[in-house]
């Protein structure tokens, strides 16, 4: 089993940033990626980032150039530093990581946290 605990959503104003941290634990062998996704209120989860085990990146279009997803594989943590934030980055953000088997693949998601972007 694969633990994911997010930290670091809150309020913020339209225009500031915010980190968000994914700690991972357990089991966490084969995980050959991670990600943020976000789901708003009466809306699908999105993706937001996702980070590969090689360190390929890829974004939505809504967040590049806005936002940053990086891992540190000392502490098995995966970041998403997000700046210059919208009110329509408002929703709980999931952390989600990918464990590939032979022939599937699991994901295990965090908690979520939640961003609120308002003045």
């Amino acid at each position: 089993q694969v633990q994911l605990v997010e930290s670091g959503g809150g309020l913020v104003q339209p225009g500031g940033s915010l980190r968000l941290s994914c700690a991972a634990s357990g089991s966490i062998f084969s995980i050959n990626a991670m990600g943020w996704y976000r789901q708003a209120p009466g809306k699908q989860r999105e993706l937001v980032a996702t980070i590969t085990s090689g360190g390929r990146k890829n974004y939505a279009d809504s967040v590049k150039g806005r936002f940053t997803i990086s891992r540190d594989n000392t502490k098995n943590t995966v970041y998403l530093q997000m700046s210059s934030l919208k009110p329509e980055d408002t929703a709980v953000y999931y952390c989600n990581a990918r464990r590939g088997l032979i022939t599937s693949f699991v994901d295990y998601w965090g908690q979520g946290t939640q961003v609120t972007v308002s003045s």
